[in-house]
């Protein structure tokens, strides 16, 4: 029997149904009167389909059949590590069709973009709206109405997520995601590369010593390592029922990857509404889907950046989430795991330990779960607490460890690391912000200290160069969506982790990201409203005594309320974020952005 689903649980997911009721039906009623019941090319006029004939080599007589064509939209590109494994995924994919009795064709790429690579450079101020990017590609790639499934091959941050709102428009499809997988493990642990980060901002380290340290960890294709934005993504889409069953981190280039690409395949085509079998998207996406998904990101120490993400990808949906729903969730689930940033070990010792299929059904058997739901295997979440494997060649499932591998990476409900799952929603009079305390000490939960506010990350590296006095809050403002596109921060993360060893006590207070992989400093971040919207933090000065309290839930600077509101705001200097690196062609995203509690989004 599937056990009582928690109380929280379940409140969450009725409020954000209620809420969402008059959006989600106008969702549900245009997606489902869409249903196909013929080839989608057999709508085209014969010199439209001839368009989507002409290269298709031997899969041209076959697709003048009625058999499905399965829509390919990729995010490769060989300069990127995770990407490139999906170079050879459309080969793949088209002989897996044929022998499913399909076709299959790459639709459309989207762009893929880094943080790795831009972080602390102008082209971060890209990363964030480069999700809407790739939503907007993926509903071009979709658009030729060619498709009767689609295969999306994505991993990375904003990948997955503009993928996904993107899709959510052709939800008459049957949709699956098909990841690539993490790099090996490298020759250096996480830790150890942040050990030489740390030194190396203390000028402790020659950069041939940061540069080797780097290489030794980012070595090989596949995604990162630690935790962080990608690997999240990769959990959630377990959680969601929209991988194949344990897809999300079998190593890039092995037997088991390839078959399970193969069964993506396979799944696509068998579940096309040219078959007995059809499972489009619409019907396997709703409410209890994404409280899922929130669990699981609590469960596992996941990335703040689906704090604003999974808004956004539940409002192409037609649901409405909010911070609350996530913070209410994140009291109740224990943290089952401990993976770089939140500890030390990799994703692949997660995974050795016992992974997703662990996780999954312990939040099941918790009550924490939503067992009962569709996913692109067919009804129920239990699918997931099942572990991939090939015997004589053959792709079989069975069921995950029933006992962790090891406890110092992955524990069951009944001995967590912590009763909560780490993400505190904060607020006061500076606004509305997150802080994920899941790899922060408890002790530096709190603090109250004299900000230092700075306009910009290259400002406050500046003077954490050339040294600040005493415990301080660093106050980094102008790094909102609408200022300049929401950069992440994480470049700063090294320096203050270095004071913190020293025995001094800092944080940050932003309205800015911050990296997935961020940890040890405490950081109040996506605050809003944001200091280019006027906010009350571009109001704050030099000296304002803050109170940052994770426990209690408390950001606040301590300052008559009279005295802040009489304070001319100071305007953020966007005058370098204007142009470079292509921010040129994003000035109507920023001008266009929600708040980042509404999914800092223009769609």
């Amino acid at each position: 029997m599937t056990p009582k689903l928690h109380d929280v649980v379940a409140e969450v997911t009725e409020r954000i149904g209620g809420r969402s009721a008059a959006a989600r039906g106008e969702y549900l009623e245009r997606t489902r009167r869409r249903k196909l019941v013929e080839p989608a090319r057999g709508k085209l006029a014969c010199a439209n389909l001839a368009h989507v004939l002409a290269a298709s080599g031997e899969d041209k007589a076959r697709l003048q059949q009625p058999v499905p064509n399965i829509g390919v939209v990729t995010s490769y590109n060989d300069m990127l590590s995770a990407h490139q494994p999906f170079e050879s995924y459309p080969e793949v994919i088209r002989a897996a069709a044929r022998v499913a009795g399909a076709t299959a064709q790459v639709a459309g790429g989207v762009p893929a973009m880094c943080d790795g690579v831009t972080q602390g450079r102008a082209g971060m101020e890209l990363s964030l709206f480069s999700r809407d990017v790739i939503a907007l590609a993926t509903a071009v790639a979709l658009s030729h109405e060619a498709f009767d499934a689609a295969l999306l091959l994505g991993i990375c941050d904003k990948i997955v997520p503009g993928l996904f709102i993107g899709c959510a428009s052709f939800g008459q499809l049957p949709i699956l995601f098909v990841p690539g997988g993490p790099m090996p493990t490298g020759n250096i642990a996480n830790k150890q590369k942040a050990e030489v980060r740390q030194r190396y901002a203390e000028g402790l380290a020659t950069r041939d010593e940061l540069l080797s340290a780097e290489m030794n960890s980012y070595h090989n294709a596949g995604t990162c390592t630690f935790y962080g934005t990608a690997n999240s993504n990769q959990m959630l889409m377990e959680m969601m029922g929209l991988h194949v069953p344990g897809a999300a981190f079998v190593n890039p280039n092995t037997p088991l990857r390839h078959a399970l690409t193969v069964a993506a395949t396979q799944r696509a085509a068998a579940t096309s509404a040219l078959g007995n079998d059809y499972l489009p998207f619409v019907e396997v996406i709703d409410e209890r889907s994404f409280v899922n998904a929130i669990v699981g990101l609590m469960a596992t120490g996941g990335s703040t950046n689906h704090v604003i993400h999974l808004v956004a990808m539940a409002r192409a949906c037609g649901l409405t989430i909010t911070w609350d729903d996530m913070a209410d969730l994140s009291r109740v689930t224990p943290l089952l795991a401990r993976v770089y940033p939140n500890g030390e070990a990799d994703v692949n010792q997660f995974h050795a330990a016992g992974g997703m299929a662990f996780v999954v059904r312990e939040l099941i058997d918790a009550g924490l779960a939503h067992e009962d739901v569709m996913t692109v295997w067919g009804p129920g979440l239990r699918a997931y607490a099942r572990e991939p494997f090939l015997d004589a060649g053959k792709l079989v499932w069975r069921d995950g460890a029933a006992q962790s591998a090891e406890e110092k990476i992955l524990r069951p409900a009944s001995n967590p690391f912590s009763a909560d799952g780490g993400l505190k929603l904060l607020r006061g009079n500076l606004g509305k912000s997150v802080i994920k305390t899941s790899a922060v000490d408890p002790k530096y939960w709190e603090i109250t200290a004299p900000a230092r506010v700075f306009e910009s990350q290259e400002a406050l590296a500046a003077a954490l160069k050339s040294g600040i006095e005493g415990d301080f809050i660093a106050v980094v403002r102008g790094q909102g969506p609408r200022a300049n596109g929401m950069p992440e921060l994480h470049k700063l993360i090294p320096a203050l982790s270095g004071l913190m060893a020293k025995g001094r006590r800092v944080a940050i207070v932003t309205d800015g990201r911050m990296s997935g992989a961020s940890g040890k400093v405490p950081s109040a971040i996506h605050l809003t409203p944001e200091a280019v919207s006027d906010g009350p933090i571009s109001r704050l000065r030099d000296g304002d005594i803050i109170r940052l309290d994770a426990a209690a839930g408390v950001l606040e600077a301590q300052v008559d309320a009279a005295t802040l509101a009489a304070r001319e705001p100071v305007k953020p200097d966007l005058s370098d974020a204007t142009f470079g690196v292509g921010r040129e062609l994003f000035t109507r995203l920023r001008e266009g952005a929600t708040p980042a509690d509404e999914g800092a989004s223009i769609l």
